[in-house]
């Protein structure tokens, strides 16, 4: 493959810590200290974009680590893009002022489809709508509520209403470090001409070439990381050297 594939650094926040969930249910996270420290780990390992998650904003439709998420945009100069507990366009406005280079709009995307038209007027490469499914269905309001909406079509609708990128997110396979599950990342690469992110499942190298070769532009990786399933540095150099 020619294109340049971006592996990006999970850094998931909850009660001011790293933390991988599993299956995305409140409650089955691993901690991993603090996210500064994290962010400078995976920064000097090559990321060049952090993806951070508010899971407490994810739950309770409010930002909740905001002093976290501050700490680490003071601390790194790479790109980061931010979701969790963004309910309003006057809460992207607020953190694109902040240094936050893409909002991720979920729930919100969800319930208002005109707010990523709007944002994505005013900062049109900075809108990422993120697509959660749960058997085939997107889910909102943290994972916990079905939309009855199929992925493939969440994501034509929202590319047309000015959407950057579309973060999809396997809840199925997410943080049980058991692989990835390629059919669905093809159904929405296949139907929109922007970047999919693929997030959810990853154990190993061969998992990210999986989604690379399923589509996508990018994958996020999380537990895989912190439990040293592989480095950084490798999984960069894996997928954009062969």
């Amino acid at each position: 493959m020619c294109r340049n594939f971006e592996v990006i650094p999970a850094v998931d926040l909850q009660g001011g810590q790293v933390v991988q969930l599993v299956g995305g249910e409140r409650g089955s996270g691993t901690k991993y200290g603090d996210p500064v420290a994290a962010a400078k780990r995976w920064v000097e390992a090559g990321a060049e974009t952090l993806h951070i998650v508010d899971l407490d904003g994810a739950f309770e439709g409010e930002r909740i680590n905001a002093e976290a998420v501050s700490r680490v945009l003071a601390a790194t100069d790479v790109s980061v893009q931010l979701g969790g507990g963004i309910r309003s366009a006057a809460d992207a406005r607020s953190l694109l002022a902040r240094g936050v280079d893409r909002v991720i709009l979920g729930t919100a995307a969800i319930e208002n489809p005109e707010i990523v038209a709007e944002l994505a007027d005013e900062y049109p490469e900075s809108v990422v709508v993120s697509l959660d499914a749960k058997a085939g269905e997107v889910v909102v309001a943290g994972w916990t509520e079905g939309t009855e909406i199929e992925p493939a079509d969440a994501a034509r609708e929202y590319e047309k209403r000015g959407a950057a990128a579309i973060l999809f997110t396997d809840i199925d396979v997410e943080g049980r470090l058991e692989g990835v599950a390629t059919d669905p990342v093809s159904r929405v690469a296949e139907v929109v001409p922007i970047p999919v992110i693929a997030s959810g499942g990853v154990a190993t190298i061969d998992d990210i070439r999986a989604l690379r070769e399923a589509g996508a532009d990018a994958a996020v990786v999380g537990s895989a990381l912190y439990e040293e399933r592989f480095t950084l540095a490798e999984a960069i150099a894996a997928v954009n050297d062969d």
